[in-house]
């Protein structure tokens, strides 16, 4: 698939052969039983490697592959509470917060408001103040409380 008449030709090893013409470099790579691969069509002459395309398409995909294996992947944890949420419920949401956050993921606080609690928005505002200065120590606010619809909401991720 190289249309051109001469290629900069660099070796199995690595080292530069030099400029040679097409034909002249697929005999050299049918003779070592290896591909001819273009890595720089827009050089001036295009830069062409005698390889085993193949086995470089095998450790491109490992390194990807090994890549992809060492990043860790922050999920968004929701939270629910409503505005007159009971002290026991309150510390069991603090827990599985503090559980996630230790993990390495995002809280979403979401204050869920029903009829005439909707009205008294700032009770469902102090509660997330209180979220908030309660994990100020591990955690930081990424989104300040919001009103979105019939609900507040506020996203803290570990620092």
């Amino acid at each position: 698939m190289i249309d051109v008449r001469q290629v900069r030709l660099v070796g199995v090893d690595g080292e530069m052969i030099g400029v040679v013409a097409t034909v002249a470099a697929l005999d050299a790579a049918a003779e070592a039983g290896l591909d001819l691969v273009e890595v720089s069509p827009n050089a001036d002459p295009p830069v062409c490697k005698l390889l085993d395309y193949g086995r470089f398409k095998y450790e491109a995909q490992k390194k990807k592959n090994e890549a992809k294996k060492k990043q860790k992947v922050i999920e968004v944890k929701e939270i629910k509470m409503r505005p007159a949420i009971e002290t026991n419920d309150y510390e069991i949401k603090m827990r599985a917060a503090r559980k996630f956050l230790d993990n390495g993921d995002k809280v979403k606080v979401t204050m869920r408001f029903r009829g005439r609690e909707l009205a008294h928005q700032d009770l469902g505002a102090k509660v997330l103040e209180r979220v908030r200065g309660e994990l100020d120590e591990t955690a930081k606010v990424e989104q300040m409380p919001r009103m979105e619809g019939r609900q507040m909401v506020m996203v803290i991720a570990p620092r």
